[in-house]
């Protein structure tokens, strides 16, 4: 999608997508390997009564779905970061994803016409429609040629 059809106040409704065990635990093993991410024996005595994703697995998850189904084929350039991320409920195995995205606003930058901006926030919901993840992401389209010194 090309930064021209990303405007503000548009909706994308991204997924559905399955998160298994044990990718829960391949990532928790390779990223964040804390013992409920990792030990489904041990969590289930823990404060979540079970295995639970690492909150940066589910932002992957999230920016797979975007960087799949938004940004293939665009002038995606880069990003300089987040508003915030919130976490609001654990992301567990056998949750069923489907990624909100609202486009808070699209702009050419005032000092590099060349880029474009997108601040979007991405709700990412389970099956039952509880949020597991809320964040506010700041995007770079390069949309021109960039001045040459």
């Amino acid at each position: 999608m090309k930064f021209s059809e990303i405007s503000e106040g548009k909706k994308f409704t991204l997924g559905p997508v399955l998160v298994t065990e044990a990718e829960i635990m391949q990532f928790a093993g390779n990223y964040d390997d804390q013992w409920f991410h990792t030990d489904p024996v041990r969590a289930e005595q823990g404060p979540f009564h079970g295995l639970i994703a690492s909150g940066w697995h589910t932002c992957a998850l999230a920016m797979q779905m975007v960087s799949r189904q938004i940004l293939a084929g665009s002038e995606s350039y880069a990003s300089p970061g987040l508003a915030y991320v919130k976490w609001p409920n654990p992301l567990r195995p056998g949750d069923v994803l489907t990624l909100k995205v609202l486009v808070l606003e699209s702009r050419i930058s005032a000092s590099r016409p060349w880029l474009g901006i997108v601040r979007w926030q991405w709700i990412m919901l389970n099956q039952s429609g509880q949020q597991v993840l809320d964040l506010e992401a700041t995007s770079m389209f390069k949309i021109g040629e960039e001045p040459t010194a």
